[in-house]
């Protein structure tokens, strides 16, 4: 690392597996202790926020989108590569060896950040608590408190097939996704 870049620009940092928002915090206490506030602009973990439905519980989560990434926007130095390479959790700039690569504009919004600065928000994406091959209760019908085991879930998250017991004899039977509760 040579000189500086007198333009602010976007990088991706690698940190250890549920470090990101540590990373985050250490990172403005650091810029604020280091007086270097002229060097870092914004740090943002891109999100995406989440409708987990399990039976008739709904749950809303903000889900990471890129686990283990940190982006930020910043005037790359010496003195400013040093700080974030020596943050706890951090394991590197993405990029070839040593030498960070900043994203273009089409990248960086791509990833859901706004080139000002702010997380551009999309709709809720509903993610279900079960998946196929997963046992499952039924809640409510015919074969209330029967377990059965989940066959298909339809493309919009409403409908599933499951393989139940009934009489002693493997019944396929199409429900809403209210009406199964995964078991454990």
């Amino acid at each position: 690392m040579n000189g500086a870049s007198t333009e602010a620009k976007w990088y991706v940092i690698h940190t250890y597996s549920g470090y990101e928002n540590k990373v985050k915090t250490s990172l403005e206490k650091a810029i604020e202790n280091r007086n270097m506030t002229a060097y870092f602009f914004d740090i943002q973990i891109p999100v995406e926020t989440v409708v987990e439905v399990n039976g008739d519980t709904e749950k809303t989560i903000e889900d990471k989108v890129f686990p283990s990434y940190v982006m930020i926007k910043m005037i790359m130095s010496d003195e400013s590569w040093h700080v974030v390479r020596n943050i706890r959790g951090v394991t590197g700039f993405v990029g070839p060896g040593s030498k960070p690569i900043p994203l273009t504009d089409a990248e960086v919004a791509a990833m859901g950040i706004d080139l000002g600065g702010e997380q551009t928000q999309k709709p809720a994406e509903t993610k279900l608590a079960f998946a196929v091959g997963d046992t499952v209760k039924i809640e409510s019908g015919l074969l209330s408190g029967n377990t059965a085991v989940v066959d298909e879930i339809s493309a919009d998250n409403t409908k599933v097939r499951v393989t139940a017991s009934m009489f002693g004899r493997s019944t396929s039977i199409e429900l809403d996704i209210k009406d199964i509760k995964k078991i454990g």
